[in-house]
């Protein structure tokens, strides 16, 4: 991991930097608030605030988390995922849970980047990734069946029994609503994607709904009034922040945290695909933990980098986090001057907009190589992840996924590949061994694989037995590691050969292993000039010790 700090950053952005270049940042910041203004909303309302909370998240984000992103096109904002943890959260504990939730979030970021730990985030498993992925994105298309039908059903503690509370309620849709969520996602759909970089699809939907419910003159819910003012009057405050229920919000705080590390670096990690410019981890969780610590004292909702609106600067040229910075401005004009026209957005053409975003959200190119090549394992780690996402929390969905593939992980290691091999003395002499075949007791057991605590059943049961043995000599070239139960095997092989009248000998061993081995004595005890390089010179100081066994079996024919 580099270790570049944000001052060497932003000399490597801007040496250099030209008229040209802040007209492609500037073009490009314009696009991205385009393709930003309606997601903002939307997920505002999606994440249980509002569309207001939405807008000045996206614009706090760009300004401050552009500012000391660990990269020039990271766009930081309100998503989806995010929202679909939100939602719950919302409706357990009120906004001031989730105000609070995202600052003890963003403290957590911060400590993480901080000490530079944002390489344990790269260990979560892709299929755990496509699978809570598919899971946030049912949980969004879930939650907004409401306002795309026009209706209002009880809350519910997740997305499942949301969903089930469809069977369970009587309602009544409006029709007017459904259609103008129709339009919405017709327009997504439809619109060329060669147009889309010049008009965003979610926006021109949101615009003909709005429209449409102007002219006609239906009563279709909308977002309703948006405060002119990055101040919002409901926010966190000082003063009342509830700690009392800090300790019911510890696993919300930790869904946030992961969240957003994950879903940011996860961004990186494809913008620095397409751009060739690595993002610096830990300098981006740094960035995103005073973002969000900063956020819900304004009113906002935790954010985190957006795939989508990173995508978008970047193929509208962006070359800086000046993209950013222009496209959270380009958000705040839009609040003093569109204000009245959003408020008159309806509540279901911002439905329409998450449930095609939910759509795209899929990875449906890794579910499809997963499910195609008949991976099982990733079948079945996608499979648990995505299902837990929906019946519990990210949290535990992301910890069952990371504990199921770790088995799947010690299931596959444990087989520890042991070919035991007799000394064949005419394949000696023709390696150019001399001397080769006194002894028909020498054997070479040629080991692959990690020799550790689920290794060592099978190494065990592979030298049960050792009576006839004069020297067996284990080739650990693929060994890469090994472990105190490894250690202990090792041991109690070398006393077993010891007792029977044998000689225990170590050949090709790696330099990470053998300092194992002399951590914990072995070296010493089977003896430094029992430990060669290869298996050749192992065999040949085999056949130089003499062999007991064959001087008992010579005094058994003699006699």
């Amino acid at each position: 991991m580099s270790r570049r700090n944000l001052a060497q950053l932003y000399r490597d952005e801007f040496t250099g930097y030209t008229a040209g270049k802040f007209r492609q940042d500037l073009f490009a910041g314009l696009t991205v608030a385009a393709v930003a203004l309606p997601l903002a909303l939307a997920f505002g309302v999606a994440s249980g605030a509002s569309a207001a909370a939405g807008l000045v998240t996206a614009i706090l984000s760009g300004f401050l988390i552009g500012a000391l992103s660990g990269a020039p096109y990271q766009i930081s904002g309100p998503t989806g995922a995010m929202s679909a943890v939100l939602i719950v959260l919302a409706q357990q504990y009120g906004l001031t849970g989730v105000w609070l939730a995202g600052a003890v979030a963003g403290v957590l970021l911060l400590i993480i980047g901080l000490l530079r730990m944002g390489r344990f985030i790269a260990f979560v498993p892709a299929p755990v990734i496509t699978g809570f992925t598919s899971g946030i994105a049912l949980i969004i298309f879930i939650g907004q069946i409401d306002n795309f039908l026009g209706i209002q059903t009880p809350g519910a503690h997740s997305a499942t029994l949301k969903l089930l509370g469809y069977t369970r309620h009587s309602f009544s849709i409006d029709w007017r609503a459904v259609a103008l969520g129709v339009l919405v996602v017709l327009t997504m759909t439809l619109w060329p994607k060669k147009w889309a970089l010049r008009f965003p699809a979610s926006l021109l939907g949101i615009i003909l709904a709005t429209a449409l419910n102007s002219v006609l003159n239906w009563t279709t819910p909308v977002i309703g009034a948006i405060p002119q003012t990055l101040l919002l009057a409901d926010r966190l405050q000082l003063g009342a922040i509830p700690w009392n229920d800090l300790g019911g919000l510890i696993a919300p705080i930790l869904s946030i945290t992961a969240l957003g590390a994950i879903e940011s670096l996860l961004c990186g990690a494809v913008a620095s695909n397409m751009t060739g410019v690595r993002l610096q981890a830990n300098q981006e969780l740094i960035a995103q933990g005073v973002g969000n610590i900063v956020i819900p004292f304004f009113g906002g909702v935790p954010a985190t980098a957006a795939i989508a609106r990173t995508s978008v600067g970047i193929k509208a040229g962006g070359q800086t986090r000046l993209v950013s910075i222009i496209h959270a401005l380009a958000l705040l004009a839009s609040m003093f001057i569109l204000a009245p026209i959003m408020s008159q957005i309806p509540l279901s053409a911002l439905a329409g907009v998450l449930m095609v975003t939910a759509w795209r959200m899929n990875e449906w190119h890794a579910i499809h190589t997963i499910f195609s090549r008949r991976f099982k394992t990733a079948m079945v780690t996608f499979t648990v992840t995505l299902l837990a996402t929906v019946a519990f929390d990210l949290t535990q969905a992301i910890l069952i996924g990371i504990f199921l593939s770790g088995l799947v992980y010690l299931s596959q290691s444990a087989s520890i590949d042991i070919d035991v091999q007799d000394v064949d003395p005419e394949k000696l002499r023709q390696r150019g061994i001399e001397n080769a075949g006194r002894c028909r007791h020498v054997r070479v057991a040629y080991l692959t694989g990690p020799l550790f605590f689920a290794a060592t059943g099978n190494f065990n049961e592979a030298f049960a037995r050792v009576d006839n043995t004069h020297a067996l000599i284990l080739s650990m070239r693929a060994v890469p590691l090994i472990d105190t139960s490894g250690l202990e095997a090792v041991s109690a092989l070398h006393q077993r050969l010891r007792a029977a009248g044998g000689v225990l000998m170590l050949a090709a061993v790696n330099d990470k292993v053998r300092a194992y081995l002399e951590r914990a004595g072995l070296t010493e005890l089977i003896g430094e000039n029992h430990i060669f390089w290869s298996a050749d010179q192992a065999i040949v100081a085999a056949e130089a010790l003499g062999c007991a066994h064959c001087q008992a079996e010579a005094l058994a024919q003699q006699g």
